[in-house]
């Protein structure tokens, strides 16, 4: 990554942008599976804010009504494709073969749909979806018709039925999904607006995440070449040359100018917060090596290293010819190193926040 490299991080921000706008117009196929007649088609619907009757709307009835896969867009998920596959047990005689037939390979998300009661087939609906290591949702459909036939508080029972899910899948190691307990009549009420809210987020998490995971290691790489390469100036003694260091024992000089380097100083998070959307504090919050002061009281190893008594026995050094000289320069390189290690790590969380705010609305 070339801006990395040049230090520029706020370039990096802004290329990182418009790449995730491309990215976001990838297409998902979300599959919406379940027992039949546990309400999938209706589901559907009602999470397209689509009346049953509509023209534009799955067909539902008290019979199994899916028989074949059949898609469906909206336009409040867009570039998604709501698939609503035949209920397990409608087209297939075994799970295997339902998920043989359904092609359960080509679809990036699932929701289970349940109701009534959460059943074998669930589970090991779950279990095939976790084993793809794919996202899945468990969506419990008719609420309103549970809290009609039903003595006990709608709290109660809410958690009553939370459990039992939860009680079914431990029972195969699944690990715990989402969970959403909704009415496909009532798509205001129970959970159906955070169900909505949690799937526009995971949608984009989907949508991004290998390319997250590639600029992630792609960044890294970048800041570890950098700090490589200022190591050995160190080394070397020739900081002057590449960070225009005049004096290589003020740490709070090598600081800032580490952080120039790697592109986290101050003007530098200035840009990055404002591109982002987001406060300056936002970004120096989360830095360890904010300034030397503040470094020197939470780092042990920096606060013996610059300690007023290991200071003394390094003056004292000056009087011994050639060793003590080496023995102060052994010290020094040793801080700077310390100190370039502290800002290049900085640069790795600050850069993982940008790019996790990249994916996550303001």
């Amino acid at each position: 990554m070339l801006t990395l490299a040049d230090g520029n991080l706020p370039e990096v921000v802004s290329a990182l942008r418009e790449t995730l706008k491309i990215v976001s117009r990838t297409p998902v196929n979300i599959a919406v599976t379940g027992d039949s007649g546990n309400g999938m088609s209706s589901f559907i619907n009602a999470l397209r804010n689509i009346g049953h009757e509509g023209e534009a709307s799955a067909p539902v009835g008290v019979l199994k009504t899916t028989q074949t896969c059949a898609c469906y867009l909206s336009p409040h998920f867009p570039n998604v494709v709501l698939w609503d596959l035949p209920g397990t047990g409608c087209a297939t005689e075994s799970l295997e073969n339902y998920l043989m037939e359904m092609q359960f390979s080509r679809y990036d998300f699932f929701i289970i749909i349940a109701s009534e009661q959460f059943s074998m087939n669930h589970v090991m609906l779950a279990k095939s979806i976790e084993d793809m290591r794919k996202k899945f949702y468990i969506v419990w459909t008719k609420l309103d018709m549970d809290l009609d036939t039903s003595a006990l508080p709608e709290g109660q029972l809410q958690q009553i039925i939370r459990e039992n899910i939860l009680e079914n899948l431990q029972k195969k190691q699944v690990c715990e999904p989402p969970i959403f307990l909704v009415s496909s009549f009532e798509p205001l009420s129970y959970d159906f607006p955070k169900l909505r809210d949690t799937l526009r987020m995971d949608l984009i998490k989907n949508r991004c995440h290998d390319l997250l995971q590639n600029l992630s290691h792609t960044c890294e790489m970048a800041i570890n070449d950098k700090a490589t390469f200022l190591r050995k100036k160190i080394t070397t003694q020739s900081l002057h040359d590449a960070c225009g260091i005049s004096d290589a024992d003020d740490l709070a000089v090598c600081l800032k100018a580490y952080q120039l380097f790697f592109g986290v100083d101050d003007e530098s998070l200035w840009q990055v917060a404002q591109r982002m959307g987001r406060t300056f504090t936002d970004y120096t919050n989360i830095m360890k090596s904010r300034d030397v002061q503040g470094l020197n009281k939470r780092d042990l190893r920096l606060t013996w290293m610059t300690c007023t008594v290991l200071r003394a026995f390094l003056s004292l050094l000056r009087y011994i010819p050639w060793l003590g000289d080496h023995i102060i320069h052994y010290f020094r390189r040793m801080k700077q190193i310390y100190l370039l290690e502290i800002v290049a790590k900085d640069t790795k969380t600050i850069l993982r926040k940008v790019l996790e705010d990249s994916i996550i609305p303001q």
